[in-house]
């Protein structure tokens, strides 16, 4: 039975963007009965960027309320905090042991910021060592990435062939599975939907708030009877990604015809988006109200873990002669 594994950041309430890239695709895989799935909130990843405790606190349990309302089943899926399994800082010690200086700065999440060094702390220059043993603690043969994350992957299995070349056989050397979609789902100005940029559709802040956000969606000057392109609109394209074939083959039509303006399919938009998550919208509220039942989850999730995770490390532990 293949160990699939993901995780995401508890950088605030998940978007858009990540419910459909990372948290729907995963829940779904966790649902096959060949696969078994751990699934992590990576809050330790957090605090490269975030120096606040309630914040990372806020954040955390925002993320896993988001995950339980879109449907994750923590009875089949171990399902945690990463923080809450120390074992996973003990095997980034030993996996930074084993992979030279030189290479971690080519790192993406390093490389990015090197020209202001003065705002690259220790963390986030080891990031993809944190990243590995995320990874590596839990024997996982697949980990869905999107393409911008690859190389975090590459790394992983470079460092652990490092060490089972070094110390002999220990570590599994993990697949990625590419989530072709997942870097495609554009924000309101067109690029990748991220909070950084200030460009997410959010459907868990309060219809006020999505309805600002779809409105803000830039579009080109075209009048409302003039066509339209749908190939290279953000209203259409993200329509087009929670839309059934018949829905889209009809709003295309409207855009190539010029028999609906922008404004319109802001609003079929708006429309869509609340009906398609009106359970996810109601499930997310219900756990803002029951944070107990949050934590418990998280704690068992956290225990199932931390036996896998004992498991793994007692190996590398041994053959680093601990």
């Amino acid at each position: 039975m293949p160990r699939v594994l993901t995780g995401i950041q508890s950088t605030g309430i998940p978007h858009l963007g990540n419910i459909l890239g990372a948290l729907l695709p995963a829940i779904e895989m966790s649902k096959r009965s060949e696969n078994e799935s751990y699934l992590f909130i990576a809050d330790l990843h957090s605090l490269t960027q975030i120096k606040n405790s309630e914040i990372l606190h806020q954040n955390t349990f925002y993320t896993a309320s988001a995950w339980l309302a879109c449907g994750l089943d923590t009875d089949k899926t171990v399902f945690y905090k990463q923080s809450d399994v120390p074992q996973t800082t003990e095997l980034t010690w030993y996996l930074n042991c084993f992979y030279p200086y030189n290479r971690l700065q080519l790192a993406h999440s390093f490389k990015d910021k090197s020209n202001t060094l003065q705002d690259i702390n220790a963390g986030l220059f080891s990031y993809p060592i944190l990243m590995a043993a995320d990874i590596l603690l839990y024997d996982a043969d697949i980990v869905p990435v999107g393409k911008d994350q690859i190389q975090h992957l590459e790394i992983t299995r470079s460092v652990a062939n490092r060490f089972n070349r070094q110390m002999g056989e220990t570590l599994v050397l993990p697949k990625a599975q590419v989530q072709k979609d997942a870097q495609e789902i554009p924000g309101s100005d067109g690029l990748k939907m991220s909070k950084s940029k200030n460009n997410v559709i959010s459907i868990f802040e309060g219809t006020n708030k999505l309805r600002k956000q779809i409105m803000s969606i830039k579009t080109d000057s075209k009048g409302i009877n003039q066509p339209k392109n749908p190939e290279t609109c953000t209203i259409f394209k993200l329509y087009s990604l929670i839309s059934r074939q018949r829905e889209k083959r009809k709003l295309k039509e409207q855009y190539l015809s010029g028999s609906i303006g922008y404004g319109q399919a802001k609003s079929l938009l708006l429309d869509k988006i609340t009906k398609q998550f009106e359970n996810e919208t109601k499930n997310f509220e219900y756990y803002l109200a029951h944070p107990e039942i949050v934590e418990e989850k998280l704690s068992q999730g956290a225990k199932r873990a931390q036996n896998t995770a004992n498991y793994v490390l007692t190996r590398v532990r041994k053959q680093l002669g601990y």
